[in-house]
């Protein structure tokens, strides 16, 4: 799909390349050479002239230079135009003998005239020569290519508002802030990076608002569930002890996850060399501690980016989820030249196809039914992307064809740095 500013560019270049055609044809028109005929009349004249000149004063040839020599060879003569002369002169009256003569110079034909017995004076004549071709395309080639340039500068001009949209949506940081755009230029495009930055001031605002919110309600939850969790502790034992203290303990879960999100989404760590093969195999023996089914497959070393903590805080994510939701983990890194690619299997239900884009939504569960079964607050994925998107990379999650989910993890690699 062309953009509006190639497709704009692309009809104006047509238009200046038909106007050009137009003026070439009228111009190969105006310079085309006249008929031949007026050609061959000229030569018919010149030729009887020449011979009414040179047979009344002979020596007039040395005054004019003209050559007198014997007739022509045959292989000389250009049959053709030899008739069409002739048949001209006769049309006129004339009744000299005349021949045309090709490569009588190098850049013109002659014609030998017939004076009387052997002798034959040779005289030159230009022809109409070659149409300029080559110098008329040379200058439309050049004209095109002026008024290309000028369509391309107005088209760069007049798109450029346009242009700017596309710039401050591909400039739109991983937690949402639309950077300031400058206000300079021609009025227009002042007008429209004015309207963009009143814009980004109002959606900047709205998702700060979001995520003050967000924390704040997690942390707003903390202090009515501590009082919760002391009154559970004077609840005499039983089931209904053990289910006050479960629900609690999904909701501060749910809190903790919240405030982590919006941490993740305002407060970026700073950035350093990490040995990502060090993080994964860390995570991965962290979860087997833990029971759950985790297993190591081939592990490159490589090196990326980031923030050590909110990474393994990312895999850790992912590896937790496949073991517990999808029967266990097979987890494997590589590179292929350009980024590390971490892949995690598990061969669990999987995810159905109508629901894959939904799964990095914050608090979303494919079954709900689950959520008695399996405690977690459904925010795992969503600040998993959050931090891989944050490192400049990409995660993606699909079905395997034999069953469960392939979630693959592309970072881009850094080269390591030597003590």
């Amino acid at each position: 799909m062309w953009s509006l500013r190639t497709r704009f560019t692309a009809l104006l270049v047509a238009s200046v390349v038909l106007v050009l055609v137009v003026a070439a044809f009228v111009t190969a028109t105006l310079l085309r050479k006249p008929p031949e005929a007026a050609f061959d009349q000229a030569l018919a004249e010149k030729a009887e002239l020449t011979a009414l000149l040179l047979r009344a004063d002979p020596s007039a040839a040395e005054t004019m230079r003209i050559p007198i020599q014997q007739k022509p060879a045959e292989n000389r003569v250009d049959r053709e135009q030899t008739r069409n002369v002739l048949a001209e002169g006769r049309r006129l009256g004339y009744t000299s003998d005349v021949v045309v003569l090709e490569n009588f110079n190098r850049h013109s034909k002659g014609i030998a005239v017939r004076l009387d017995g052997d002798r034959w004076a040779y005289l030159d004549f230009p022809g109409p020569g070659p149409f300029p071709i080559l110098p008329l395309a040379a200058y439309l080639t050049l004209v095109a290519i002026g008024m290309a340039g000028i369509a391309i500068y107005a088209s760069n001009v007049m798109m450029r508002p346009l242009r700017l949209l596309d710039e401050t949506i591909a400039n739109i940081r991983p937690d949402g802030i639309i950077p300031e755009l400058p206000e300079t230029g021609p009025m227009e495009v002042r007008t429209t990076a004015k309207t963009i930055n009143r814009l980004a001031t109002r959606l900047n605002a709205a998702v700060s608002s979001r995520m003050r919110m967000i924390a704040a309600a997690g942390h707003d939850m903390r202090t009515p569930m501590t009082r919760m969790r002391l009154r559970a502790e004077f609840v005499g034992d039983g089931d209904d002890r053990q289910s006050w203290l479960k629900d609690l303990d999904e909701l501060d879960h749910i809190a903790d996850s919240a405030i982590r999100l919006v941490r993740e989404e305002v407060s970026p760590a700073a950035r350093e060399q990490v040995a990502f093969d060090a993080v994964v195999r860390s995570v991965a023996a962290e979860i087997c501690e833990t029971g759950l089914p985790v297993e190591q497959g081939a592990i490159a070393p490589v090196f990326v980016k980031g923030a050590p903590f909110a990474l393994k805080r990312a895999i850790r994510n992912l590896v937790v989820n496949a073991a517990t939701h999808g029967q266990g983990a097979g987890v494997a890194l590589s590179s292929n030249g350009a980024e590390a690619v971490l892949t995690i299997a598990d061969s669990g239900p999987g995810i159905p196809q109508n629901l894959l884009d939904r799964v990095f939504e914050p608090f979303f569960r494919v079954d709900q039914a689950r959520r008695q079964l399996v405690p977690g607050a459904g925010l795992g994925l969503a600040i998993s992307r959050e931090i891989i998107e944050n490192h400049g990379g990409t995660i993606a999650i699909v079905n395997r064809s034999e069953g469960g989910l392939l979630q693959t993890v592309r970072l881009p690699l850094c080269t390591p740095v030597q003590d």
